[in-house]
């Protein structure tokens, strides 16, 4: 059985050891997942981390923080790293912690959240692209976004400064919203 909590302080090693495996074989990533976590934990920027927990060994985590939209819009999130350990993927684990993460973001109010990640799996929970939001970095159809308000908000969104700090020169912390 399946426990989704919150992120404890013990927690930040194991959510590092899982972060690191899930996306070790990853398309698509520069493996800079877990510094990223790190990141914004220190820099406490984290709006929702939880853990999935079996048998009391964390098998994932989800990763959310603040954007900001245009020349200051608050109350968007982005969602991400989501992981799960290779030895426990396909078993709907990763459903769990991204239901729980919307869950939260929704109890405090957030306006919506975006996300790069493949739109057949997000797209069950209701995330969708949009040809107003562009991200320089993936196709168009991978950058995703979900209202839990109203219709999408125009500008540039931009991520907290631990996604440039993770150490990947090539990648750019900001998505462009035409």
């Amino acid at each position: 059985m399946v426990r989704i909590r919150p992120e404890a302080s013990r927690d930040a090693s194991a959510i590092e050891a899982v972060t690191i495996a899930a996306f070790r074989d990853a398309p698509h990533t520069s493996h800079t997942e877990p510094f990223i976590v790190a990141a914004l934990r220190a820099a406490g920027a984290l709006a929702v981390s939880l853990v999935a927990e079996v048998d009391g060994e964390i098998v994932g985590h989800v990763a959310v923080s603040p954007v900001t939209i245009g020349e200051g819009l608050s109350g968007w999130c982005g969602l991400g790293p989501i992981s799960v350990a290779p030895g426990h993927q396909s078993r709907g684990f990763g459903s769990k912690l991204m239901h729980a993460a919307l869950h939260a973001l929704r109890w405090r109010g957030a306006a919506g959240c975006v996300l790069v990640g493949e739109p057949a799996f997000y797209g069950q929970f209701g995330f969708r692209a949009t040809a107003d939001l562009v991200y320089p970095d993936a196709p168009a159809e991978y950058f995703l976004a979900l209202s839990f308000r109203t219709a999408l908000p125009r500008g540039i969104v931009r991520y907290h400064a631990a996604f440039s700090a993770a150490g990947d020169a090539g990648r750019d912390a900001t998505t462009r919203v035409e």
